[in-house]
């Protein structure tokens, strides 16, 4: 039987199990098909030489907020604590618009694959206008990651005690209209699918508990997941004692949440005891390292997570706290974390890479199909390139050289059994085009 295509003579990571040197991979019908060693490789109408590059899964993004690429390093809010930085922001994002979302998220998935992410969520909020998400997913389908657009809310603004302006926050019933329209829509739980949509309030300080209750019903009425904000900040813990009496694991208990398809954002202050309760109830946790670091507000405890029992995935956050779009970089900078926090022994490259994957697809419900390369699953995957200066004496184990070495980029990123990125660069053939777009979107939208 001839494969549709096979990548050859590369050292592959099939998944935390199983690692072939001079291996190749095959895949027929979008689905890897076959998979051994060097030698005796089968037929296929596509051959692409790995010439021993490292191929690896493709990196899962649990976390991301798109839209603020159109507002990346912005000089007022960088040096900011997290209230101090969105306080900024949400009055510039009022601007944005279906024109807007369309361009950050076609801008953000081809960032995205060229750090050798193949399928993303996004964490879309704010909503100043309609039909943004629409806007997402028509981006998503051009330029081909598999993508789980979530549909974010916010219903406190300044003049009810949230942080947002009234322009980006709507009432209840709209979100929950919205949010049934987009899951009728766009929502595809059939294999291989590459668009899903979750629901999304934003955070314990900008919705209501009705909502987040309203919310919960809807997910479970439609089978979708649900994700928001959680133990993000110290502040978030006095807030909710002063709104709902009680500390945010706990209200996220109150309101129905803390069940298998729930998976949350940083969870970087929680006790003992409140991690352990949600590891029980079978929450996730996205951890986002570089965003943490740079906004100074602390890191989740990856490690001890994930032996306690929660499964843990990579974000990138948003691309105006983190500024980049890499899961390289964050796959790097979460080795580091777990070092740095836990000592030499607390995190090796390969924990990193099984955060990055398998964690991230089963944060996202998705982890039959994605995050491994074994027979049957997604054919997507990222053949990885690192100049061979950098590389130049690391000759004992390619997957611990992938994050200590660098910087590495995805040479080729395969979705779907498709080319997102090949020999380095964007297939899409309207990059210049959008980046011209985008950057005038931008301007307009940063004030002078």
């Amino acid at each position: 039987m001839a494969h549709d295509l096979l990548i050859k003579n590369g050292y592959i990571v099939i998944d935390s199990a199983t690692e072939i040197a001079g291996g190749w991979i095959a895949v027929t019908d979008s689905r890897v098909s076959a998979y051994g060693t060097g030698g005796g490789e089968p037929e296929a109408s596509r051959v692409v030489d790995a010439h021993g590059r490292l191929v690896t899964p493709g990196l899962v993004n649990t976390h991301h907020h798109i839209y603020q690429n159109l507002t990346r390093s912005y000089a007022p809010a960088v040096n900011g604590s997290l209230f101090n930085w969105l306080t900024t922001l949400y009055p510039i994002w009022a601007a944005i618009d279906e024109e807007a979302s369309y361009l950050s998220t076609a801008i953000g998935l081809i960032e995205l694959a060229m750090g050798g992410c193949t399928t993303t969520m996004d964490h879309m909020y704010v909503h100043p206008r309609p039909h943004l998400i629409d806007a997402q997913v028509q981006a998503g389908r051009e330029i081909g990651l598999r993508f789980m657009p979530t549909r974010g809310s916010m219903t406190r603004s300044v003049e009810d005690g949230g942080l947002p302006p009234a322009e980006v926050v709507q009432d209840p019933e709209t979100i929950l209209i919205d949010s049934e329209r987009l899951i009728g829509a766009y929502h595809d739980a059939t294999p291989g699918a590459m668009t899903r949509i979750a629901l999304a309030p934003c955070s314990p300080f900008s919705v209501t508990e009705d909502l987040m209750k309203a919310t919960a019903e809807l997910a479970e009425t439609h089978d979708v997941r649900l994700h928001s904000h959680l133990a993000e900040d110290e502040d978030e813990d006095t807030f909710c004692a002063e709104v709902y009496g009680c500390r945010p694991v706990e209200y996220l208990e109150r309101v129905g949440w803390a069940t298998p398809r729930t998976w949350v954002a940083h969870f970087i202050f929680p006790n003992d005891d409140e991690q352990q309760r949600l590891a029980n109830a079978g929450v996730g946790v996205a951890h986002c390292p570089s965003s943490n670091m740079l906004i100074g507000g602390g890191t989740a405890a990856v490690q001890h997570l994930r032996s306690i029992g929660m499964n843990v995935g990579i974000g990138t956050d948003g691309s105006a706290s983190t500024d980049h779009a890499s899961m390289w970089m964050e796959a790097r900078n979460a080795l580091l974390l777990g070092r740095y926090r836990g000592g030499p022994a607390a995190m090796a490259a390969r924990d990193a890479l099984d955060i990055a994957t398998r964690g991230g697809a089963e944060c996202l419900g998705w982890a039959d199909e994605i995050g491994h390369l074994r027979r049957g699953a997604c054919a997507d995957l990222v053949v990885w390139d690192t100049h061979p200066v950098a590389l130049a004496g690391a000759l004992s184990d390619p997957v611990e050289a992938w994050l200590r070495c660098g910087p590495s980029r995805a040479f080729h990123t395969v979705v779907n059994g498709d080319f997102i990125v090949e020999n380095g660069e964007p297939t899409t053939s309207a990059l210049d085009d959008l980046l011209r777009r985008h950057r005038a979107k931008a301007a307009e939208i940063q004030p002078r």
